[in-house]
């Protein structure tokens, strides 16, 4: 297939500047919210009851976000289209006691989340964002986007070895940061630093929850700018097109036989298995009470799931031309050639040969160009919130993402067209 023709860098603009303000996934929620707020989209809490009107709604808790708009007439018993995707990053994160340090270096103590690079968070400026909780059980957003904590490599003066036997890290001992100077860890005191960065009364902070985040933003790279570079995309991509494509559904005026849903959950680096990740009920009750709301039955719920389909939306490996022979040799997915459809047989994604009917009409629809991946048979296959969500709703599930490099590395790089192409085709999708 020949390669797409370039398009309008305003989708991608706009991404850059939605990976920039959601350092965690607390602000990518809370600028997700935004985003449907300025859409016409209302909050809803989960403690009041909600009533069936048309209309988009959304809700939060803590690290996730699920959104839906009701059409014009949309029957107890009408199916969903869902687009699914993940908020959370492979990072490094405070540990519960913070303060540390030796040898004169105060040191912020950090636990490693998810499966990150390791290596591409050293000699990096960072700076820390998250969440802190009150102790009246509020909680207010800091970030920290300035340089304020690094991972210093060793020199290779003091350990000759790196060259012949390659980078060895130990994650206890390794990558804990420095950011300051001092003989007594509690001299760095990092929870009433970051209370005065939020403007808040000293001792006010019960909790925290809080994580690095490099300050160096999001850049277009290569001669010709085909490429962007940045944190997050992994996958903060994928929530902000389905952002914009609920959006889009609900502004189109067309006549829709299902309810558009996005649905971005918390916590899929670590196996989703909390109260917001899409191994928790989130979805299932937000759809479950949707489908009350207009006066349905269990009979109404269970014939709107059975019509349902979820595209799993998350990013997967481009060809990479420096390891080629990690891929599967008739599978070679590239950048800038529109999304792909992520496929295996052993169930680590959920596609099948009817989800894929279903994403190549709606990408045909887009007129966006669509690729197959498939993990050579000699390497194992990563999973994504796909299976669960097939597993734990009985939903049609397929998995689709866009191709980049460098997965869970600090800074990773796509094609940039590629996240206006999978807007489109997720449109198109929650559209038709």
């Amino acid at each position: 297939m020949s390669a797409p023709a370039r398009f309008d860098r305003g989708h991608t603009d706009d991404l850059m500047s939605f990976l920039a303000a959601s350092p965690s996934p607390y602000h990518a929620v809370a600028n997700t919210a935004e985003r449907l707020e300025k859409a016409g989209f209302r909050q809803v809490a989960e403690t009041d009851a909600w009533d069936g009107t048309s209309g988009g709604r959304y809700v939060l808790r803590g690290g996730a976000i699920v959104a839906w708009y009701v059409p014009d007439g949309a029957a107890p018993h009408t199916p969903f289209h869902i687009v699914g995707a993940h908020t959370d990053s492979p990072n490094l994160r405070v540990k519960p006691q913070p303060d540390s340090g030796a040898h004169g270096w105060r040191q912020v103590a950090v636990e490693i989340y998810g499966g990150p690079l390791l290596n591409s968070w050293l000699d990096r400026d960072l700076g820390l964002a998250g969440r802190l909780t009150l102790r009246d059980g509020s909680t207010v957003l800091v970030d920290v986007d300035r340089p304020l904590l690094r991972v210093p490599q060793l020199a290779i003066h003091l350990d000759r070895t790196v060259t012949s036997d390659g980078l060895k890290l130990d994650k206890q001992r390794h990558l804990q940061p420095v950011w300051g100077l001092g003989d007594d860890p509690r001299e760095g005191d990092l929870i009433a630093f970051l209370e005065a960065e939020a403007g808040l009364t000293p001792g006010s902070v019960a909790g925290w929850d809080l994580m690095t985040s490099p300050v160096e933003q999001a850049a277009y790279l290569g001669r010709d700018q085909e490429l962007v570079a940045g944190p997050r995309m992994d996958n903060l991509l994928s929530v902000h097109a389905g952002a914009a494509a609920l959006a889009a559904a609900a502004a189109s005026g067309a006549t829709l036989d299902h309810i558009p849903v996005l649905a971005a959950f918390d916590h899929e680096e670590n196996g989703s298995q909390s109260d917001t990740g899409a191994d928790g009920p989130l979805l299932g009750t937000v759809l479950e009470r949707s489908v009350f709301a207009r006066g349905g039955s269990f009979e109404d719920r269970a014939r709107a799931f059975a019509g349902s389909v979820c595209l799993s939306s998350d990013t997967g490996h481009a060809v990479h031309p420096n390891y080629a022979e990690r891929h599967d040799p008739t599978h070679h997915p590239r950048v800038n050639r529109g999304p792909i459809l992520k496929v295996n047989v052993n169930n680590r994604y959920a596609t099948d040969g009817s989800g894929r009917a279903v994403f190549a009409a709606a990408c045909e629809k887009a007129g966006v160009p669509l690729q197959t991946f498939v993990s050579n048979n000699s390497m194992p296959c990563g999973t994504t919130i796909g299976p669960i969500t097939a597993a734990r709703h009985g939903i049609r599930t397929v998995d689709i993402g866009v191709a980049i490099l460098s997965m869970h590395s600090a800074r990773e790089l796509c094609g940039a067209d590629d996240p206006f192409l999978l807007a489109n085709a997720l449109t198109a999708f929650l559209e038709s």
